[in-house]
């Protein structure tokens, strides 16, 4: 490519022939004095080397030859300027091509070199060639490197030495040598070529940028060196990098064209830091919105701090990481921290740990343990000064002062350097932990986040934690979840698939393969739904253990399509700070409806629901149980149900709103329902029947309600004497207050079908 051809630039100076009032003995400018009439200085016509050219004495040390007429640069031009000379008399002379070198005001610019390499006349009449190249970029052959700043030059010559020699010079000629630095496809744009160091060192941000505005539809290329690159850089063309990028952590680099892992991890160096990088740049960039991994694997040998990465604390655009994997790799980077320290608990302050013990060293984001705490409680925040830490739950039993164990566990990616992240969505993205490193925590708040057809591969303690209220509205949809632990027994395990501690979370359609706990999960007004968890193991008669583990009483959620294998749901409040009952909401919203629950070599103390009141006084008030499947492998279970009762029991008598109904029940001793329907037959003519539906009362409640009775056949006294007569009604008869009694009013036998209930409807 040649620019004074195709932009039409002139870069030749004037010949002598045209006069030497054109040539100054300066530096060219206006006002510098020129050779015109000038004692040592004559034009030659007939050389016959030469033909016209310049017949010079050196009378200065530096005898400088420059031409008025501007030559122009271009930070993508690369000129030759050269010379024949021959020594004619007197004291031989060093000769060199020189050039003044002006910014686009006119002004000089002294920081650039202004010399080219200095050539020794050894002989009278030998012609010499002198030569030198002017170019913005650092590259071999560049004899003057002038960067971006320069946009014209005065060219000429130095004559050095010895003064009192005579020389004569042909006409100077300039001429375009870009295309010996252009690589052969001539869409590519060299960030060398404006003034790219590739060093290191020097800061090459302006070269960028100035490559990228040049560019003009063509390809930025980087070519090969290592580029320092200070400053925040946008590129809005094409890029691509054969050398690579080093660049402070708080500067960011967006490719708008090239917003993907590939580009970045060759900018970069590395998979690793290309995909920090890239993710540094997602939060930034707002003309894309994901940013693809391009179906690649990232080794990680220590935790993405995502808010460190991006520079930010909160964000509530929507951004997308998809189609990738994230893999650890062996590192102490993976070591849990852990601190155990005592602190005071009061209940006035529910989620407040005071006069903690070296508290400092306390991680926010650990896991707390210790005798009265609930499970998936962790440190919010903690104040230094004042000695205090913040919960995320209230603490069920640990009024007073006690040891707790503070566990920080690490994540491939930790977003809990946000105290608010939204709609942050990560797709078809791969955590794979190897049993080294947990797979995410969430912002400390924020809505809506989403996690959809990932996998969780062998996370070491957590797949997915929220330490906060970032799990607000959180969506995880088509994910599968495996266990580090699965060929444990059930009861040994640790690790757990996800924590929720806020509302509106939506699970569906996840495969949950052998877990401590599926979900561990507070807050209310959540759907589960079409969920594959299984949590068995290769024990006889093995222990099992929760699925799904509901935190708080009114839960005001929907579970249902799952297939529950091999686990239960517990339903407590241990994460209340005073669990007895205080007018509160008590256990209610809890809908279970069309599962699919089966069990495989378990006892028969088995039970798929699990009540536990963590204090005194709690009931029912409001709960289904409708059209679920339950049926048992290789073992008999006595019942589906059950209080747990270590810490209290449920105050059976206010039982509101309880429907168990359209249930199936296979390899189940003991089936229930509500409202259940008896048959009693009375043998022996008695005023009072007493009915006793037995084991068939759910959850080893009360009879509440009688809510019909209808003789079956004739009911005779006892001369056989057809009565007809309605009895009187007594709920909550015998010590336990699970049967009912019917009154007749006089001695009477027969048959009825009466419909009880545990509960009250109105």
């Amino acid at each position: 490519m040649n620019m004074a051809i195709t932009d039409g630039l002139v870069l030749m100076p004037p010949p002598f022939l045209g006069g030497l009032a054109n040539w100054s003995s300066a530096n060219g400018l206006a006002g510098d004095a020129s050779y015109d009439g000038a004692a040592n200085a004559a034009l030659v016509t007939n050389d016959q080397d030469f033909g016209a050219c310049l017949e010079l004495q050196k009378t200065q040390g530096t005898q400088k030859l420059r031409a008025f007429a501007e030559t122009p640069l271009r930070p993508d031009m690369y000129i030759r300027v050269y010379a024949r000379v021959k020594a004619v008399s007197g004291n031989l002379p060093a000769v060199r091509i020189a050039a003044w070198a002006g910014n686009a005001a006119g002004a000089a610019v002294g920081s650039v070199p202004q010399t080219g390499p200095s050539v020794q006349l050894l002989t009278y009449g030998e012609v010499v060639t002198v030569q030198a190249i002017i170019g913005a970029g650092s590259r071999t052959g560049v004899d003057l490197v002038w960067g971006l700043t320069p946009v014209l030059a005065h060219v000429g010559l130095d004559l050095t030495g010895a003064n009192g020699g005579v020389v004569r010079i042909d006409d100077i000629t300039v001429e375009d040598v870009t295309e010996v630095f252009l690589r052969k496809l001539v869409d590519v744009v060299d960030v060398r070529d404006y003034g790219a160091r590739g060093d290191g060192v020097t800061n090459d941000f302006a070269a960028f940028q100035a490559a990228d505005l040049a560019a003009a539809g063509r390809t930025v290329l980087v070519s090969a060196g290592t580029y320092l690159v200070a400053g925040n850089l946008t590129v809005n063309s094409s890029i691509r990098f054969v050398g690579s990028v080093t660049q402070p952590a708080a500067n960011r680099m967006v490719l708008t064209r090239n917003f993907d892992l590939d580009t970045y991890a060759a900018a970069y160096g590395s998979d690793a830091e290309g995909f920090r990088r890239a993710l540094q740049a997602l939060f930034y960039f707002s003309d894309h919105v994901t940013l693809d991994l391009s179906g690649r694997r990232i080794d990680l040998s220590a935790p993405v701090d995502v808010a460190a990465v991006a520079g930010l604390t909160s964000f509530s655009n929507r951004r997308v990481l998809r189609n990738g994997s994230l893999n650890a790799v062996p590192s102490s980077g993976w070591d849990n921290e852990t601190v155990t320290s005592v602190a005071t608990y009061s209940a006035s302050a529910q989620t407040v740990l005071t006069a903690v013990a070296n508290v400092a060293n306390v991680p926010v984001g650990a896991l707390v343990e210790g005798t009265g705490v609930g499970r998936e409680v962790y440190v919010k925040a903690k104040d230094v000064g004042a000695g205090t830490i913040e919960l995320s739950q209230p603490l069920y039993g640990a009024v007073g002062t006690r040891s707790y164990t503070f566990t920080r566990y690490k994540y491939l990616l930790d977003f809990s350097g946000f105290s608010k992240l939204s709609q942050f969505e990560i797709l078809d993205v791969e955590f794979n932990s190897l049993g080294l490193a947990s797979g995410v925590m969430l912002g400390m708040s924020g809505s809506v986040n989403r996690f959809d057809h990932c996998t969780f591969n062998r996370p070491r303690d957590r797949g997915i934690t929220s330490t906060g209220t970032g799990c607000q509205g959180l969506h995880v949809d088509y994910c599968q979840f495996l266990s580090n632990e699965q060929a444990l027994p059930a009861q040994t395990r640790t690790t757990i698939a996800l924590n929720v501690q806020a509302n509106d979370v939506k699970l569906r359609n996840n495969r949950v393969v052998r877990f401590r706990h599926f979900a561990v999960m507070n807050g209310t007004s959540h759907m589960i739904q079409s969920n594959h968890f299984f949590q068995g193991d290769d024990q006889t008669a093995g222990v099992r253990v929760a699925g799904l583990v509901f935190t708080q009483t009114n839960v005001a959620t929907v579970v249902t399509g799952n297939y529950v294998d091999n686990c239960f749901i517990e339903w407590g409040n241990e994460h209340d700070a005073e669990p007895e009952f205080t007018n509160e909401f008590s256990f209610g919203g809890l809908n279970i409806t069309g599962n699919i629950f089966i069990a495989s070599d378990v006892s028969s103390a088995f039970r798929w629901l699990v009540v536990k009141p963590y204090g005194a006084g709690h009931f029912f008030n409001g709960f289904s149980l409708v059209n679920n499947t339950f049926r048992v492998f290789n073992a008999t279970v006595d019942r589906v149900e059950a209080v747990d009762t270590t810490f209290a029991t449920l105050n059976a008598g206010r039982a509101r709103n309880v429907q168990i109904a359209g249930n199936t029940f296979n390899q189940v001793n003991q089936t229930i329902a509500n409202p259940l329907v008896i048959a009693h037959t009375q043998n022996t003519a008695a005023d009072t029947w007493t009915i006793d539906p037995g084991a068939a009362v759910p959850f080893g409640g009360q009879i509440r309600q009688v809510e019909s009775i209808c003789p079956e056949g004739t009911i005779t006294n006892g001369a056989n004497a057809a009565r007809y007569m309605l009895p009187n009604a007594t709920p909550a008869a015998g010590s336990s207050g699970a049967q009912a009694q019917l009154r007749w009013g006089e001695a009477v036998k027969g048959k009825v079908v009466a419909v009880l209930r545990m509960d009250v409807t109105v």
